[in-house]
């Protein structure tokens, strides 16, 4: 009960709102992989190496919230990142890739 009345304010909110989930399993699955490795990442080297690991773990989380098969988005996307102009980088992103992954 204390647990109840301690959160009544987030418990009563969900009921009203019918965008909010039930529940943040959805959210925990998404980390999950990442939550793993964390005692590895801690050793990346410098920050600048973190930082980049980072950046690569978003665009592979962002291509599977895109129904984007990781690999194949970033095989190509390292490919066409070369030559691609700098004005169409948004084209590359996850959401965006399909469209263009005819090249």
């Amino acid at each position: 009960m204390d647990y109840s009345l301690y959160r009544w304010t987030a418990l009563t909110r969900y009921p009203g709102d019918p965008a909010l989930p039930i529940d943040k399993n959805f959210d925990e699955q998404q980390i999950r992989p990442w939550a793993t490795g964390r005692k590895n990442w801690l050793f990346a080297g410098t920050l600048i190496a973190g930082q980049r690991a980072a950046a690569i773990m978003s665009l592979i989380q962002t291509a599977k919230l895109n129904d984007r098969d990781p690999y194949a988005y970033l095989h190509d996307l390292l490919k066409r990142l070369p030559t691609q102009r700098a004005r169409d980088l948004a084209d590359l992103l996850p959401y965006r890739w399909a469209t263009s992954s005819s090249h």
